[in-house]
C-alpha cells in the first residue's frame, strides 16, 4: 500500500482583496440603511465592520501578523468614512430629491467632514475606538 500523502495545507491565494473589498462595499451600504432606518448615526456598526473585515481577510487566507491586522484595522476606518460619508450624502441630497449616490458624488470633503463632525459625538467616537480593539483582536 502506497504512503499516505501529507496533509493539504491551507493555500495562500491573493482573493483576500476582492474578498475585503466586496464586504467592506457590503458592509456600508448596511450601515447607511441602518442609519437612515433609524435616524442615528449607528456607530455601534463600526463593530460588525471589524468583524467583517477581520473575517474577509481570513477567509481569503491572508497570512495572520501585524499585515492583516493594520490591513483590518485599516478596513474598520474606511468602512466608517464610507457610511458615514453615506449618511451625510443621504441627509443633505434627499431633501433635494437626489438619490445618496447622487449625492455623494456631488458632497465636496470639507463639508462632508464638516457634517460628519457635527453628527458624530462621544459615543459614535467610542464606537468607532471599540471598532478598531475588535478588528485588532479579530484579525491577529
Amino acid at each position: 500500500m502506497p504512503p499516505a500523502p501529507p496533509p493539504a495545507s491551507r493555500p495562500q491565494h491573493w482573493l483576500w482583496p476582492l474578498l475585503l473589498l466586496l464586504g467592506s462595499i457590503t458592509l456600508a451600504i448596511a450601515w447607511l440603511m441602518v442609519a437612515l432606518a433609524t435616524g442615528s448615526q449607528a456607530g455601534w456598526m463600526a463593530i460588525a465592520a471589524a468583524a467583517e473585515a477581520a473575517w474577509m481577510l481570513r477567509l481569503g487566507t491572508l497570512a495572520a501578523g501585524r499585515t492583516r491586522i493594520a490591513v483590518a484595522m485599516l478596513a474598520t476606518l474606511l468602512i466608517a468614512l464610507a457610511a458615514n460619508w453615506g449618511i451625510a450624502a443621504a441627509y443633505i441630497g434627499g431633501p433635494m430629491g437626489l438619490a445618496p449616490w447622487e449625492s455623494a458624488l456631488r458632497l465636496g470633503p470639507h463639508l462632508a467632514w464638516t457634517l460628519i463632525g457635527l453628527a458624530n459625538g462621544t459615543a459614535e467616537i467610542l464606537w468607532l475606538l471599540a471598532g478598531l480593539a475588535v478588528a485588532w483582536w479579530l484579525a491577529r
